[in-house]
């Protein structure tokens, strides 16, 4: 299509990732990521998620409440993935010898993972969680710190080394978070949506930002309405209000409910830095962008 007056070339962010990664969810992540998709979303399940883990699965479907399958959740994560034990070695080691290392590594989790993308989304977390939706969805990033845009580059190399890193890297914490994955679909399904104002299949959600005009794919950000790539996995809030302070744009986006990973009432505790933020899959979305000061 020709560049006219509503339509403008996109920028470099906008066009860095022209590739997509296989995944496991049954959904080609460019129909995934696209503006049809979000209109017609489909019912999205990480393959073989369910099947290793039965035991929680059964006992979440026979919850009656999302307080009592939000107790089963963290009990069973605490249980499967030894998260309630500080890392510990199989016999004491001699007096004044150093700790194998294996055992001197803490051991992380989805709940210190959630919590180092709420203090800084393009730190060593957010990079596991967005290799994380890369490798599971198929979305690669288009930014961690810098424009992820032509590989190989600076940028690429310090987001894979970051996503690739055992700080956060280990303690089977891809699975930990298939399993959460998992457990927010299911709590949508059988406990309905976070907020009014929701249809049956997706969340109108709020973005702040302050990098808009690279992200435009279509449309003029200035016209009020235009379609947007979106990182790979953005953080938006339940109110106009609480995004306007991330940005000063602030973007109403319609996400279908199978791509949000987190709401706010899903877990127990402040797992995130905004009490009303919700972690969603991004890709491309027409959104509606306001600059008005709430």
């Amino acid at each position: 299509m020709s560049p006219s007056a509503h339509h403008r070339p996109p920028t470099a962010l906008a066009q860095a990732p022209r590739w997509y990664a296989s995944n496991l969810v049954g959904v080609p992540a460019l129909q995934l990521a696209s503006t049809a998709f979000n209109a017609q979303p489909l019912p999205l399940s990480i393959r073989g998620t369910r099947a290793a883990h039965p035991a929680l699965f059964e006992q979440l479907e026979a919850a009656t409440s999302l307080l009592a399958a939000r107790d089963t959740f963290v009990r069973y994560m605490d249980d499967a993935f030894a998260l309630h034990k500080p890392p510990h070695p199989p016999h004491p080691a001699p007096s004044g010898a150093a700790m194998p290392g294996d055992h001197r590594r803490w051991r992380t989790s989805w709940r210190k993972l959630l919590q180092g993308w709420g203090m800084d989304a393009n730190g060593p977390a957010g990079a596991v969680i967005k290799g994380w939706v890369e490798s599971r969805f198929g979305l690669v990033p288009t930014f961690h710190k810098a424009p992820l845009g032509h590989y190989p580059s600076a940028a690429w190399v310090a987001y894979i080394e970051e996503k690739n890193a055992s700080r956060y890297h280990n303690n089977h914490i891809h699975q930990q978070f298939d399993v959460l994955y998992e457990f927010c679909q299911l709590s949508l399904r059988r406990f309905g949506p976070p907020a009014n104002g929701l249809t049956p299949q997706h969340a109108s959600l709020w973005r702040g930002s302050n990098r808009c005009e690279e992200q435009v794919v279509a449309g003029r950000l200035t016209n009020r309405r235009c379609t947007m790539q979106l990182n790979n996995v953005v953080s938006m809030s339940l109110c106009a209000q609480d995004a306007s302070c991330f940005g000063d744009w602030v973007l109403q986006v319609q996400v279908p409910l199978c791509k949000l990973v987190t709401y706010p009432g899903l877990l127990p505790g402040q797992v995130l830095q905004g009490e009303q933020e919700v972690l969603a899959l991004g890709g491309h979305y027409d959104v509606e962008a306001s600059d008005v000061v709430f």
